[in-house]
């Protein structure tokens, strides 16, 4: 199995070739020029100085994220491009685990830290396990931006000696001095900065588990919204609330009952070519990790929406709205009620898909800081058509 690998997730330019277990090349440089003037050259001299034919290359794997929104932009679409122009499929490795393996092994417990600015890191914990086949790398804590001594917390509640590794160490080595309780060291320098060997290793392993993804469906994980994507944020939402108070004027919202159903299904029926059964929401209203709603007014049901909550986060699954209540803000309402009830009950993120060409909910979700992170090919049916997978965060 041979795979090219890319890492530009941070200060760090990097790219490898691997070929089943060895290393052929890799070129690293960690210097001020921008990864947009030092990629490509980087992937084109490994071409050159081993004869490449990249067409026998079977994956691109690729650093993806969390890390600078910049750099991961251009690892993603020099990734993106690669897997286009060859038809190749994408190994997407979280950045995090591309830290964590290279301290393969060891029996400490391994956090990287990423800068993240704002006084945050982006982090994770990791421990290798031994078994048949060596060592395993397993994800103690997920994938997360938080405060250091959030994460320091952590650790010192694990009771285990710490590997600290990523740019993160020098931003915050005063800091663990102070808050960290465990014995803990930073990796060296050859092993405290991204790697894209270590991306193609575990892209390896990765591609093998059917983790590959097409060009398309690739789209790299941020953890947290840039700085002018949160002021777009803050502005759709401080217009929705606007725009919210003028058209939802009356409207009250509450929890569905089983006697909201057989309306709220005939309005499912009449807007969606694959509308819910009666049935079905009779079934999910009663579910303890359920929370349904309804709009009404002066006692006539307007619409209704549900979420499912799952590990803290919400999968909304249904919202529709009576024709003659459209276009008035009460869907944007009932929404915002939906996930304001929802962080009173721990979730901390929700996430929708929605068809490509509904270009009216799609605003609606916009205006309430959802993110598009990807799409779903052939989602839907009846038109067969593309889902918008939506977050915020």
């Amino acid at each position: 199995m041979k795979i090219l690998a890319l890492d530009s997730s941070g200060l760090v330019a990097s790219a490898a070739l691997a070929e089943d277990d060895n290393l052929i090349a890799e070129y690293t440089i960690q210097y001020k020029k921008t990864h947009s003037q030092t990629l490509l050259p980087m992937l084109e001299a490994i071409r050159d100085m081993v004869e490449l034919d990249l067409s026998t290359v079977d994956a691109i794997a690729v650093a993806a994220g969390p890390g600078s929104f910049t750099g991961l932009r251009i690892g993603s679409a020099t990734a993106k491009g690669l897997a286009f122009a060859l038809q190749k499929p994408i190994v997407p490795v979280p950045t995090l685990d591309g830290l964590a393996y290279q301290m393969y092994g060891t029996d400490a417990l391994v956090c990287p830290i990423m800068d993240a600015r704002r006084s945050q890191v982006y982090t994770g914990i990791y421990e290798f396990t031994y078994g048949d086949k060596g060592y395993d790398m397993r994800v103690i804590k997920e994938a997360c931006a938080a405060a250091f001594d959030e994460i320091a917390e952590a650790l010192n509640r694990l009771g285990r000696k710490v590997i600290f590794t990523g740019d993160g160490i020098p931003v915050f080595r005063e800091r663990m001095a102070e808050v960290m309780r465990v014995p803990y060291s930073a990796a060296p320098a050859h092993r405290n900065r991204q790697s894209a060997a270590a991306i193609a290793v575990l892209g390896g392993l990765y591609y093998a588990q059917g983790r590959a993804v097409s060009g398309e469906a690739y789209v790299p994980e941020y953890l947290r919204l840039s700085q002018a994507e949160r002021e777009r944020r803050e502005e759709n939402e401080r217009r929705a609330k606007e725009q919210n108070a003028l058209g939802a004027q009356n409207v009250t919202f509450r929890r569905m009952t089983p006697e909201d159903v057989p309306y709220i299904s005939r309005l499912e029926e009449e807007a969606f070519s694959m509308p819910w059964s009666a049935d079905s929401f009779l079934e999910m209203i009663g579910k303890e990790d359920a929370r349904y709603y309804v709009a009404e007014r002066d006692g006539r049901l307007l619409g209704g929406c549900g979420v499912l909550m799952i590990a803290g986060e919400g999968n909304i699954t249904n919202v529709v709205i009576a024709p003659e209540a459209r276009n008035q803000g009460i869907g944007t309402a009932m929404l915002a009620h939906l996930m304001e009830e929802g962080r009173r009950e721990g979730l901390s993120a929700y996430t929708l898909e929605v068809r490509v060409s509904n270009a009216p909910a799609i605003h609606v979700y916009e205006k309430l800081g959802f993110v598009s992170e990807g799409i779903r090919p052939g989602f839907y049916e009846k038109p067969a058509e593309d889902a918008v997978i939506f977050w915020k965060r």
